[in-house]
């Protein structure tokens, strides 16, 4: 494995989500247990090895995925995927939980290390292993758009590998290919991606965003003023390059904008507890252990793929 490649962090939960659907819940064990998050995460791991050469490793994990300081900040903040569960909860098996604990003991035999923070969420996790790395180029790989704000140029490189699409259609955003899609200032478009967002809101995440400014007039406003607190300001201000009808959304949203900087930003200071070294290892850590989850998992060539990477 080359020393040079990047420091990969991958958002676990979006990727083995996005595996979930992707592949068939035929796909089980000999129990019954579901095993198609474990079989696509495993094949997204090898294929990122493979692919993306990385010299570093780290599998971000939630450890609260509705961390409390967001909530306090902002009670809408993913409340409606709460009340999904409870209200999907007697009449949806959850199949993909029970393959979580799987996929942690695998990467713990292949000797992939894992990383969370207590209280904070994968994307915290990220932010914080990205902001303090001095030394290599960072790679994060997800299937979500929230971490395009952790895009850098220096003191070291930051760029996005977006599988939204799936692997076959990802795209490599860096602070340049950013600013191109969003039609935002290059020197600072991963800042200016958060602020933008914050003003476009996103109902998946439950933020109301202001009523009123879409994602390309929240980009324009941006640019046009270099920042939020600017743009803030010139509304409050009066100033007339601000259009009367979004000063008025903007006075309006007061509230939300005050908290949604704490909300919608990742953290970059969050404690985060490595499981082990980061090295992409030089073959598994416990091939026999591998070998063994395999057989008792069903998890048949994906794991295959996974040794043949690391081995290579």
């Amino acid at each position: 494995m080359s020393v040079t490649g990047p420091l990969a962090l991958l958002d676990s939960a979006s990727l083995y989500f996005r595996a979930y659907y992707a592949l068939p819940d035929s796909l089980v064990a000999s129990d019954g247990t579901s095993v198609n998050a474990v079989r696509g995460f495993a094949d997204t791991i090898a294929r990122i090895i493979t692919d993306r050469r990385p010299s570093r490793l780290v599998c971000c994990m939630d450890a609260d995925w509705r961390p409390a300081f967001r909530v306090n900040a902002l009670p809408s903040y993913k409340a409606h995927r709460v009340a999904d569960v409870e209200a999907n909860e007697e009449e949806v098996p959850d199949t993909l939980t029970p393959q979580v604990p799987i996929i942690l003991d695998l990467l713990d035999a292949a000797g992939i290390a894992t990383a969370e923070a207590a209280g904070y969420e994968a994307d915290d996790v990220i932010g914080t292993l990205a902001a303090r790395e001095a030394d290599d180029p960072v790679e994060v790989i997800s299937g979500d758009r929230d971490l395009f704000q952790v895009v850098r140029e220096e003191p070291t490189k930051i760029t996005v590998v977006y599988v939204g699409r799936g692997w076959a259609k990802a795209e490599v955003l860096g602070a340049k290919e950013l600013a191109a899609k969003y039609a935002l200032p290059e020197a600072v478009a991963g800042v200016a991606y958060a602020e933008m967002a914050m003003l476009r809101g996103d109902p998946s995440d439950g933020l109301p965003g202001v009523a009123g400014i879409g994602e390309k007039t929240a980009a324009k406003l941006i640019s046009d003023f270099g920042s939020l607190d600017a743009l803030l300001a010139a509304a409050a201000a009066g100033d007339a390059r601000v259009p009367l009808r979004a000063r008025t959304k903007l006075a309006e949203a007061a509230d939300y904008l005050e908290v949604a900087p704490l909300v919608v930003r990742v953290a970059t200071d969050a404690d985060v507890v490595m499981s082990g070294a980061d090295k992409v290892p030089d073959g598994p850590a416990d091939r026999k252990r591998v070998l063994e989850l395999k057989e008792r998992w069903n998890l048949g060539a994906s794991v295959d793929r996974l040794l043949a990477a690391l081995d290579g």
